[in-house]
């Protein structure tokens, strides 16, 4: 964050040498600003941000209590804390009417001065932070940690550890799903910023035309209902890391003025005349492709250059083997507990259906079926008929092609060892689909084309039994009757 800065008025030399002097004691983090004409403090105000107003109330020409009143119209959350020679009860009562924190009567102790304002600094920035916190999106992150022992992830381990200590912007490429945001935290907590904050934002759910307030900020006045002064997510990133999630959704225009903020470390609240200096860390992610959309203009190069410095490639979860199968454990001893359920695990059927599956929304998907099976299992472990139909289904098509093309590839070395035409396969395939059809139809004639019931009986999800039947040219209504 930006340092704070307290704004001192009195007509007094005297008087000023000893705020001054008093309120450096709060640091180095402070700057502490005094100015004797209370005409030129109503013009800084207009100009310049404050966090911290002191002001005496007899002065020349624009008094205290109008100097409190034009504060208020510029910025009506600035803490304001009074001091005067010649306290009556109708000034004390005007000025604390007027928003006024406190009041101060001449002479004061230092020490009154000096834990005002630091208290008042205190309830400045936290009023800031939770009114930015409010406005941030809210994120259902996918998972607490990194799990996986794959070659692919493997790499993606390393990359981090590699990388997280230095400074350098990242980007991170992956489809939907695949836990970007989580390699994100991951760098973050390992760097030297890990005690700082991570703030994360969407390009992709902010509208386009709130994304440079919410990036930079703006001041009072800056545009219709702008009716306080606000900090920005980089000036609230200030010392951590700004999360760029989808950045591939950044409009043109506002990747310019990104683009400056990030080469000077400087950015500027809408409305303002002056500039912040902010340091981050930024890592960005994208499922698009980027150097695509700087050919076709979408994205600007210099900008990709900017925050491509290092690049960590997200394998899907397709790709990660048995990452799977750990990955579903993992989220069945998570997500049992946090519901209530004693699960053990998963059963060998149902880790045959996973394995299968393609899983196109990645880990994210996942998770959300291991959910599922939490909630409808009746048993200590997750079976076949606790998983979506659709998946099961899917998983069974894939399953399919993979011993269509076992069989081909065993009938070919068949055929070359023995001189056979691969009868065996070929009769076994026409035994095994005449077995299915006559027992689909035993079932169906069983229970009276009640296929729910059917699909009960045989142990086979209601989905798959569908599938089945449509393949054999069976249908529910010939059992009927």
């Amino acid at each position: 964050m930006p340092r704070p800065r307290v704004l001192v008025v009195d007509d007094e030399e005297g008087m000023l040498e000893v705020c001054q002097e008093t309120l450096e004691r709060l640091g180095e983090d402070v700057e502490v600003v005094v100015e004797r004409h209370s005409a030129r403090a109503v013009e800084r105000l207009k100009d310049e941000a404050f966090d911290v107003m002191v002001t005496d109330i007899r002065m020349p020409g624009v008094d205290g209590v109008t100097l409190l009143r034009k504060a208020r119209e510029h910025d009506p959350d600035l803490p304001v804390l009074m001091i005067t020679g010649f306290p009556t009860i109708e000034t004390a009562v005007e000025c604390l009417r007027l928003g006024a924190v406190d009041y101060l009567t001449k002479p004061f102790l230092p020490d009154d001065l000096l834990s005002n304002v630091k208290r008042f600094l205190q309830e400045r920035r936290l009023k800031d932070e939770n009114r930015l916190l409010r406005r941030q999106v809210s994120r259902d992150y996918a998972f607490d940690d990194l799990v996986g022992g794959s070659p692919s992830m493997e790499a993606v381990f390393e990359t981090v550890r590699r990388v997280a200590d230095t400074d350098v912007d990242v980007l991170v490429v992956g489809e939907t799903g695949t836990g970007k945001e989580l390699v994100a935290r991951a760098i973050h907590r390992r760097s030297r910023r890990g005690n700082e904050r991570f703030i994360p934002v969407d390009c992709g759910a902010i509208p386009e035309h709130l994304l440079e307030s919410e990036f930079f900020g703006y001041e009072k006045g800056a545009f219709t209902g702008a009716n306080n002064r606000s900090i920005g997510l980089l000036e609230f990133a200030d010392k951590g890391t700004f999360f760029l999630d989808e950045v591939g959704e950044l409009p043109p225009l506002l990747q310019a003025k990104l683009l400056r903020a990030l080469q000077e470390r400087r950015i500027r609240r809408v409305g303002s005349k002056t500039e912040t200096p902010v340091s981050v860390r930024v890592v960005a992610a994208t499922g698009r492709d980027l150097d695509k959309m700087v050919g076709d203009g979408s994205f600007r190069q210099d900008l990709l250059y900017r925050i491509n410095v290092v690049k960590i490639q997200l394998p899907p979860l397709r790709e990660r083997g048995d990452d799977v199968l750990k990955l579903a454990q993992h989220f069945v001893q998570r997500h049992a507990r946090e519901m209530g359920k004693n699960i053990k695990g998963i059963r060998p059927d149902a880790l045959e259906v996973l394995a299968h599956y393609r899983w196109p929304g990645n880990v994210r998907e996942l998770q959300n079926v291991i959910r599922r099976g939490i909630a409808m299992t009746r048993a200590d472990e997750i079976g076949v008929e606790d998983l979506p139909d659709t998946l099961v289904v899917a998983a069974g098509d894939g399953a399919a092609r993979l011993a269509s093309t076992a069989a081909a590839g065993a009938a070919g070395a068949a055929s070359a060892a023995l001189g056979a035409g691969g009868g065996f396969f070929e009769e076994r395939a026409r035994r095994m689909s005449a077995f299915e059809r006559e027992y689909l139809a035993a079932m169906l004639e069983q229970h009276q084309g009640d296929v729910t019931t059917a699909a009960k009986d045989a142990g086979i999800p209601r989905g798959t039994y569908y599938r089945l039947m449509k393949n054999h040219g069976l249908k529910a209504n010939d059992f009927r009757g």
